[in-house]
């Protein structure tokens, strides 16, 4: 009976991986190698190291694995907000995107380390990239940080940005044609009629300035006036003020309103319908981004269409060829507009 209980005791609990050495009659270091899974320990002694670990409880220290092969297995995602502090990453963009980014470095083997930041000193970008935390940096929007981020991306190669390229600048950037996707949102509103038409938005971030220079250029290309950038705020209770005061003050005076997001959009809706205005019969609008909600609005969103899921995916194969110190040119989608009712 004794004996009986004394062989149905579990094994004795492995503390490291010298004690694990002992027991499989290697040394320590095929051990490391063999539960690492490294290809040059022969696979019947790696499936034996690894069958005695999981029989006696035995886990790698993941994190001293990290330290010896100089990989962390994590990206850094990086959400700039020096331009509008008081946005939030529950922005319906920034959920979508971030979506997409997890969804395929989880897929690649990698965790993701996520950050909010305001800007508060020129090095910002250089204290993440440098804090040994990072195997390379995913950045969403460059706000109003573009010579910040150009800075570090001279030096710093694992490094890929979503946003506007620029001419001159050397940091990987993919994005869509913002430029052409302002333009194509109001030649449609011209095509319908509109001649009185605002831009909201705030034109600090590279991206909104070039959709306002496109929408401004097909408002040139037919004689009209020249179109005006409103600056509003983007989330908050701030960002529906700002909103209603701008509709309150012009609404009656326009027949159509570019928004620099579908966001924007949203709110300028709710602000059109407060104000007695039928949308599009008094005012069209046209949103940016297209994301899942602009579906869901009433009247539903017109809105230019960025392919985001493409776009996650295009950064994660750039960022991953830079990690294996291979070239990755910058990459800028075609936009596309899709018409629903609310223009």
């Amino acid at each position: 009976m004794d004996g009986d209980n004394e062989t149905d005791q579990p094994p004795a609990r492995v503390r490291n991986i010298v004690e694990l050495a002992r027991i499989a009659g290697v040394s320590a270091s095929t051990v490391s190698r063999a539960l690492a899974g490294n290809p040059l320990i022969k696979a019947n002694t790696r499936e034996r190291i690894q069958a005695l670990a999981e029989k006696h409880g035995f886990r790698l220290n993941q994190m001293a694995s990290k330290l010896r092969t100089r990989e962390t297995r994590a990206i850094g995602v990086v959400v700039p907000l020096g331009h509008e502090r008081r946005q939030h990453i529950s922005d319906p963009f920034f959920m979508t995107m971030l979506g997409h980014l997890a969804d395929g470095l989880t897929e690649s083997g990698y965790d993701l380390m996520l950050s909010r930041v305001l800007p508060d000193t020129p090095g910002w970008l250089d204290d993440i990239v440098d804090s040994g935390l990072l195997d390379g940096v995913l950045i969403i929007g460059q706000s109003d940080q573009l010579d910040a981020i150009e800075h570090v991306a001279q030096r710093y190669r694992p490094l890929v940005v979503w946003g506007q390229q620029t001419p001159g600048y050397q940091q990987c950037t993919i994005g869509s044609d913002n430029h052409a996707g302002g333009r194509l949102a109001a030649r449609h509103l011209i095509a319908d009629g509109r001649k009185r038409l605002a831009f909201l938005g705030d034109i600090r971030p590279p991206e909104i300035a070039a959709r306002f220079a496109g929408a401004n250029a097909a408002v040139q290309e037919a004689g009209l006036p020249a179109l005006e950038a409103l600056p509003v705020h983007l989330s908050g209770e701030q960002a529906q003020e700002d909103i209603a005061t701008r509709i309150r003050r012009i609404g009656r005076t326009l027949d159509g309103i570019v928004c620099a997001s579908d966001v924007i959009a949203m709110t300028v809706l709710r602000a059109l319908t407060d104000e007695g205005l039928a949308v599009p019969t008094d005012i069209a609008v046209t949103g940016f981004d297209d994301l899942p909600i602009a579906a869901q609005t009433v009247p539903r969103l017109t809105s230019v269409r960025q392919d985001i899921a493409r776009g996650a995916g295009l950064m994660i194969g750039a960022l991953a060829a830079r990690l294996r110190r291979e070239d990755s040119p910058s990459v800028q989608m075609t936009p596309e507009l899709v018409v629903r009712d609310s223009a």
